[in-house]
């Protein structure tokens, strides 16, 4: 490996930072989304029958309780429940759009190096050919030994440059899904518990 990264000449530093760059925010994207990822019909169920039972109060103590964007964005409508639920829907679109914004961050940086990593190595391919017609131009013949070596150079950075592309984009693909994963379960569970509040708010007035 250590000789192949040598051959591959200089296209292969900027791969390799491109390599540790993507593999660092994809690390700290599954724990990002590991920690968000909660089973939100289980918690939907308990908050509707802490809100039955129990009220606001022990609606919010359960979503304090609970990590994950569903809990905190029906975490801050229940904080402005006392204003109706005008107000309540208001707070919940506000803390829904900075829930997603933390759920997509680092992920266009995800999206940078899939596309770099392979137009860095398809830059390393033209630098080597470019080295290899050089050296049939200095030496005025066509001889195997004389091109080899940017032969060598321009597939050893085409295929590090596709691999790390690969690798990244398949990172983003699926951690992607995962966000719309957890953005659809927001959006259906904070729609429900405003029903759920009309339906309180209506059975209070009658």
């Amino acid at each position: 490996m250590v000789q192949l990264f040598n051959d591959g000449g200089w296209a292969m530093w900027p791969i390799a930072f491109l390599l540790v760059f993507g593999v660092a925010i994809a690390l700290e994207r599954l724990y990002t989304l590991s920690q968000a990822a909660i089973d939100a019909t289980g918690f939907f169920q308990q908050l509707e029958e802490a809100m039955r039972t129990g009220g606001a109060k022990q609606a919010a103590q359960l979503c304090s309780e609970t990590r994950g964007p569903v809990a905190s964005v029906i975490h801050a409508g229940l904080l402005r429940l006392h204003r109706g639920v005008d107000n309540v829907e208001k707070a919940i679109e506000n803390a829904g759009a900075v829930q997603m914004a933390f759920l997509e961050r680092g992920m266009v940086w995800l999206s940078t190096v899939a596309n770099l990593a392979p137009m860095v190595g398809f830059l390393g391919t033209v630098s080597g050919m470019i080295g290899a017609f050089q050296a049939i131009k200095v030496a005025g013949d066509v001889e195997p030994s004389l091109v080899a070596g940017g032969i060598s150079e321009a597939l050893i950075t085409t295929a590090a440059g596709l691999v790390v592309g690969i690798i990244t984009q398949f990172c983003y693909n699926f951690f992607a899904s995962r966000i719309d994963k957890i953005i659809a379960d927001m959006q259906e569970h904070t729609a429900g518990f405003i029903d759920i509040l009309i339906e309180l708010e209506l059975k209070a007035d009658q």
